[in-house]
């Protein structure tokens, strides 16, 4: 990869990270930025950014942790559920044509910024836990879909966690934590059949780090339903972006 491209790679990503660290979705932006934007096949796109989530998965589980939102018991459950689930996406994903992938990743963008824009509304939340039954099902299916789509797992269990009305700040602080077992699993998975570009893994791990520590702190600094519009429209918009010139092949 050239100079120029590491550095737009590193611009990027670290606004990606940011996104991650204020409202838990951004991460899925990764993909579409690698295949059209630096022209990186997507099958490699996709194995070195759930590398990539190995990092900031961390680091994100550290900084909410540090302000008590995780909750440990919870967490364990979709752990155990999440593990297998991405292990097998991963293996999953090499054998779907390239087409069928993008399209996937466009329909998991598209509904995440509905749902973010659903989130915006004044709902009522609870700070409950839910059944262990429940969520290593939630576990198995936010691993699968995450290994296939290269998300790191926020994408998928942040909306999951929502409609359970769980709190948001709670379901933020689940998805950073469940980033990790995907992450090592579904990186595993993708390592033995050659698509994991380490050193582009390498590139997204720290400006994602350096993002997601940007993220939280700015986080505090507005409100959370103005974030999550501006997440929520950008998600859209690349969404329908991906969805157009798939139909019109430009």
């Amino acid at each position: 990869m050239d100079p120029l491209s590491v550095i737009v790679l590193f611009i990027l990503t670290t606004f990606v990270g940011i996104l991650v660290g204020c409202v838990g979705i951004g991460g899925v932006l990764l993909v579409p930025m690698l295949t059209y934007l630096l022209s990186v096949d997507v099958h490699i796109a996709i194995a070195s950014a759930i590398f990539s989530y190995v990092f900031s998965g961390f680091i994100g589980t550290f900084l909410y942790a540090r302000k008590g939102s995780i909750k440990w018991q919870m967490t364990y459950a979709l752990f155990v559920g999440a593990a297998p689930g991405a292990f097998l996406g991963a293996f999953i994903s090499f054998f779907i044509p390239k087409t069928v992938l993008e399209l996937f990743i466009a329909l998991l963008i598209v509904s995440a910024g509905l749902n973010a824009l659903i989130r915006s509304k004044d709902y009522p939340f609870e700070d409950k836990h839910l059944s262990s039954y429940t969520l290593l099902l939630i576990g198995f299916f936010v691993g699968v879909g995450s290994a296939l789509s290269g998300t790191g797992g926020p994408l998928i269990l942040v909306p999951i966690l929502v409609w359970c009305r769980i709190a948001p700040r709670t379901s933020v602080g689940l998805s950073q934590a469940i980033q990790i077992p995907i992450a090592i699993l579904g990186t595993t998975g993708n390592y033995l059949h050659g698509t994991v570009d380490f050193m582009v893994g390498f590139y997204i791990a720290i400006s994602l780090m350096v993002g997601v520590s940007l993220g939280a702190k700015i986080t505090h600094l507005v409100t959370q339903p103005f974030l999550e519009k501006i997440v929520a429209w950008v998600l859209l918009a690349v969404g329908l972006f991906i969805v157009v010139r798939g139909i019109f092949s430009f």
